[in-house]
């Protein structure tokens, strides 16, 4: 095998760790991994009792659930008691899954626009 084999060899193998390895720090990387939920409510605009769809909505002790922002703005879904919140969504995201885990009707809202409200029944 001559020099320049090796070299090319020794090369692209040092390049193929090194990707890995950025790869693998995770912290700045530009796209997290999605989990899905359960159960998806979407975020349809600032529209009342019909901002939030399907509304209300139903799910079982233990689902999961995630708001998914379908509107051109910003968003959050906060439980009327502070039970849950999912933080700002940005427009086209989707929220962390939230795991319910008592029964129970909770209502929420979003604290940017609190017009918008929601109602989530948990079996």
């Amino acid at each position: 095998m001559s020099l320049k084999s090796r070299f090319t060899i020794g090369f692209s193998a040092l390049a193929t760790v090194a990707a890995l390895a950025a790869a693998g720090c995770g912290s700045s990387s530009p796209s997290a991994p999605t989990v899905a939920a359960d159960v998806t409510i979407t975020m349809v605009a600032d529209r009342g009792n019909q901002s939030y769809a399907p509304n209300p909505t139903t799910m079982r002790v233990g689902q999961t659930v995630a708001w998914k922002n379908s509107d051109t703005t910003a968003h959050d879904a906060t439980q009327d008691a502070s039970r849950f919140a999912t933080g700002t969504i940005s427009a086209g995201a989707t929220s962390s899954p939230l795991t319910m885990s008592t029964a129970g009707t909770f209502a929420y809202h979003c604290t940017i626009h609190p017009g918008m409200v929601g109602s989530l029944v948990v079996q």
